[in-house]
């Protein structure tokens, strides 16, 4: 789907052109121009970029292509970004959508091959209220960007959440309420998701880290603190997913040492339980032989004299486990 939105003085002077009247557009320069592909046709994708834009024919091809890692760059009067929006809910799991800007003095074009809450916010802002004091499409680049990284907070509190809900599991008083497979499945799942999130957010603050001081021409030195600002924020979510990663281990070492504890209890148990039954079973041992010349299995009293011994001798040795703090 194409959609296109024409300004003139910081007021929305028309919307839903169509492609072929974009050239017009494009010719007069007392417009910005602000074009979104979204989940278009490669037919409509290459009839925008080439045929009304004309961009670099390598620029085209990455827009066009999957790509997992942002990158930023300059051609002669145009920067081509290549970001990543996230989203992230219990069920789907963890989703990223690539979003491909081409930023030039007078013209923004936008292009993701899913629906972007960022896009979308920009998009009913600007037919509500224009963008007051547009002087270049850097600002409005700015505001898709700014809100994207909004939209990043909902996915570091579900990640806290599940590694809060798999702390509460494995810190529980009695036995954790899900198996141990199930508990390292979890595991897996939240660590991989939190080095997902890592793995996109680090790029991209190279990224923008780079657009932050000033490097590239089509930026105005105005917009460099907001793009800053931009940077800050990444670097935080950053900050916050190693410290998710790091209580996540912690979590995880605790659970480890806790399943080698309770395994510790039952080997102490079952150690306990053969050294108390110790003294019977060598007593049983020993007159089970029947040999004939053993005077005590013809004695009168050889029976009661063994249960005695039996009993006697267990209880000593419970006494004594117990005088060594064992038992």
């Amino acid at each position: 789907m194409i959609r296109s939105y024409v300004f003139a003085e910081g007021k929305l002077a028309g919307q839903e052109i169509d492609p072929d009247a974009l050239r017009l557009v494009r010719g007069d320069k007392g417009l910005y121009l602000w074009v979104d592909l979204d989940d278009p046709t490669e037919e409509e994708s290459r009839q925008i970029l080439e045929g009304v834009f004309g961009f670099h024919p390598l620029a085209i091809e990455d827009c066009l292509a999957v790509s997992h890692m942002p990158k930023v760059e300059e051609y002669d009067n145009y920067l081509f970004i290549v970001m990543h929006a996230v989203d992230f809910n219990r069920k789907d799991s963890f989703n990223s959508t690539e979003l491909d800007l081409f930023i030039g003095k007078d013209f923004l074009v936008t292009h993701h091959t899913h629906p972007l809450r960022s896009i979308d916010s920009i998009r009913e802002r600007v037919t509500k209220t224009g963008l007051p004091g547009l002087k270049t499409m850097d600002k409005l680049a700015y505001s898709i960007l700014s809100t994207m990284m909004d939209n990043y907070q909902p996915v570091i509190e579900e990640l806290g959440k599940g590694v809060t809900e798999l702390e509460d599991i494995i810190f529980s008083s009695t036995h954790p309420s899900e198996p141990a497979h199930e508990i390292m499945h979890e595991f897996r799942a939240i660590r991989n998701q939190v080095n997902k999130l890592r793995q996109i957010i680090r790029p991209q603050r190279e990224v923008i880290s780079r657009i932050a001081h000033g490097e590239f021409k089509i930026i105005r030195p105005p917009l460099i603190p907001y793009y800053r600002d931009i940077y800050d924020e990444l670097s935080r979510i950053d900050e916050t997913g190693h410290a998710l990663n790091d209580q996540l281990f912690l979590s995880f070492d605790v659970f480890l040492n806790r399943a080698a504890n309770e395994t510790n209890e039952v080997i102490k148990l079952l150690t306990l339980l053969t050294a108390i039954t110790t003294p019977s079973m060598l007593i049983g041992t020993w007159y089970g032989m029947n040999f004939e010349p053993m005077p005590e299995l013809k004695w009168e009293y050889g029976y009661e004299a063994a249960a005695v011994t039996t009993i006697l001798s267990t209880i000593g040795l419970l006494l004594w486990l117990r005088w060594k703090k064992w038992l």
